[in-house]
C-alpha cells in the first residue's frame, strides 16, 4: 500500500507540474474571471436601461393643475416604492383627441392621460392599457387624496435574533454552497474524461504500466488534477474576496450557518473534494475506454445531463430536511456532498458529516478499482473476469 501511494504521488507530481507551470494554465485561471466581468458590466448596464429607457413613458393630458398634482404623486409614490414601480409620466399637450398625439412619428409616450382626475381617460394600444390601467388608477387616487394622503408612521422595535429570518438565510446559504460546489465541479471534472486519451494514443499509457501500478496511474492522475483544482478555487476565492472588500462589503454581517463559518468552510472544501473525486473517477474510468477525442466528446453531453439531474435532486431536497427524498440524496454518493452542504447550513450536528465523507471516500476507492479493473481487461488486454479481481491486490 505505501509503494502503491509512493507511486501515486510520483504521477501526480509530473501531471500537477505538466499543467501548473504551462502557459495555458494563466488562460485556464483567467477564463471564468472574465463572464463574471462582463455580467458585472451588462448588469449594471442594464439596472440603468431599465429604470429609465424600458420603463414605459405615460403623457398627461390633463388641466395643469391636475397634471401637477398627478405629477406630485407620482413623485411620492416612487420614494416608497421604487423608481421601477410606475411608469414614467410627462406633460402632454392639452388636444381634442388623444389619438392623433399618439399617431405623430416623433412621440415617445404608449399611452395617453386625459379627460380629468376624478375620470381619467387612457388611450393607448389594448396590451399597453391592460398594463397601465391599475398604475393610472392608483396615480389619480393619490393625486385626488393629496392633502388628506399621510403616510402612516410605523413604530420599529428590533430584536437581536429572529428564528424565522434565521431560518431562512441558513437556507439560502445552504443553497449557495450547493450551486457554487456544482458550478465548480461541472467546471473542472469534465477535463478528466480526456486525461488519458492522448499518453494512450502516444503508448505512453504503456511505459507507465509498466513501471507502476495502473491504481498508481487512476489515483495520481486523479490527484494531480484535484490539485490544479483547487489552486483554481484559491485564486478565484482570493479574487472574489478582494472585489468583496474592495466593494465595501462586510464579512461579519453575513448570516452564521447553522455549523458556524469555520467548520462550514471545512465541510465545503471536503464535500467539494468528494464531489469532485467522485465524478473525476468516473469520467477517469470511462474516459480511459475511449480510443478518440471524437469519442470523449461524445460521452459529455450525458454525463454532463446526468450531473444536471444529480444536482436537481439535491436542490429539491434542501427544502424537505427529514424526509424520504433528503435522506436519499444524502445517501447517494454523486448527490451525498450536495445535500450534506445544504444540511451543514441548516444543523448543527457534525458526525453525520464525518460519515459522510467516508461513506463518499469509500466509493471513490471502489470507482477507481473497477475503472482500473475495466481499463487492464479492455485497453491493456490483461487480466480475467474483472468481478473476481475486484479486491486482489493492485499489480502493474
Amino acid at each position: 500500500m505505501r509503494a502503491l501511494w509512493r507511486a501515486a504521488f510520483v504521477i501526480a507530481r509530473r501531471d500537477f507540474t505538466a499543467v501548473v507551470l504551462s502557459r495555458t494554465f494563466i488562460l485556464f485561471l483567467l477564463g471564468p474571471l472574465l463572464p463574471i466581468v462582463i455580467g458585472f458590466a451588462f448588469g449594471g448596464l442594464g439596472e440603468r436601461i431599465s429604470r429609465s429607457d424600458l420603463r414605459p413613458a405615460v403623457g398627461v393630458a390633463l388641466a395643469p393643475a391636475e397634471t401637477a398634482a398627478m405629477l406630485r404623486a407620482q413623485r411620492r409614490l416612487t420614494e416608497r416604492m421604487g423608481a421601477d414601480a410606475l411608469p414614467r409620466l410627462q406633460r402632454a399637450p392639452l388636444t381634442p383627441d388623444p389619438r392623433a398625439q399618439l399617431a405623430d412619428p416623433d412621440s415617445q409616450v404608449v399611452a395617453i392621460i386625459s379627460g380629468s382626475l376624478t375620470r381619467p381617460v387612457l388611450t393607448g394600444k389594448p396590451e399597453d392599457l391592460d398594463r397601465l390601467q391599475g398604475d393610472v388608477s392608483l396615480l389619480a387616487t393619490a393625486a385626488l387624496a393629496e392633502r388628506t394622503l399621510r403616510f402612516v408612521p410605523v413604530e420599529r422595535q428590533e430584536v437581536a435574533k429572529s428564528l424565522g429570518a434565521q431560518a431562512q438565510a441558513q437556507l439560502l446559504i445552504g443553497r449557495a454552497a450547493q450551486v457554487v460546489i456544482f458550478f465548480l465541479t461541472i467546471l473542472l471534472a469534465g477535463m478528466i474524461l480526456s486525461n488519458l486519451v492522448e499518453e494512450k494514443t502516444n503508448k505512453i499509457i504503456e511505459i507507465l504500466a509498466a513501471a507502476v501500478p495502473i491504481d498508481a496511474i487512476f489515483l495520481g492522475k486523479l490527484m494531480a488534477m484535484l490539485a490544479m483544482s483547487l489552486v483554481g478555487i484559491a485564486f478565484w476565492g482570493g479574487t472574489a474576496l478582494a472585489i468583496f472588500l474592495a466593494a465595501g462589503g462586510q464579512p461579519a454581517a453575513l448570516p452564521a450557518p447553522a455549523v458556524g463559518w469555520p467548520i462550514f468552510l471545512a465541510l465545503a472544501l471536503a464535500y467539494f473534494t468528494m464531489a469532485y473525486t467522485l465524478l473525476g473517477s468516473l469520467f477517469l474510468g470511462i474516459g480511459a475506454q475511449a480510443a478518440t477525442v471524437r469519442e470523449v466528446q461524445t460521452l459529455n453531453m450525458p454525463i454532463t445531463m446526468g450531473q444536471m439531474l444529480i444536482f436537481f435532486f439535491a436542490s429539491y431536497a434542501v427544502d424537505h430536511m427529514g424526509s424520504p427524498a433528503e435522506i436519499a440524496a444524502c445517501i447517494f454518493p454523486f448527490s451525498s456532498p450536495f445535500a450534506m452542504i445544504a444540511r451543514a447550513g441548516q444543523e448543527a450536528a457534525v458526525w453525520p458529516h464525518l460519515l459522510a465523507l467516508l461513506w463518499q471516500a469509500a466509493f471513490v476507492a471502489l470507482i477507481i478499482r473497477v475503472g482500473v479493473l475495466l481499463f487492464r481487461r479492455h485497453v491493456m488486454q490483461s487480466g480475467g473476469r474483472w468481478w473476481k479481481q475486484l479486491f486482489r491486490p493492485a499489480t502493474g
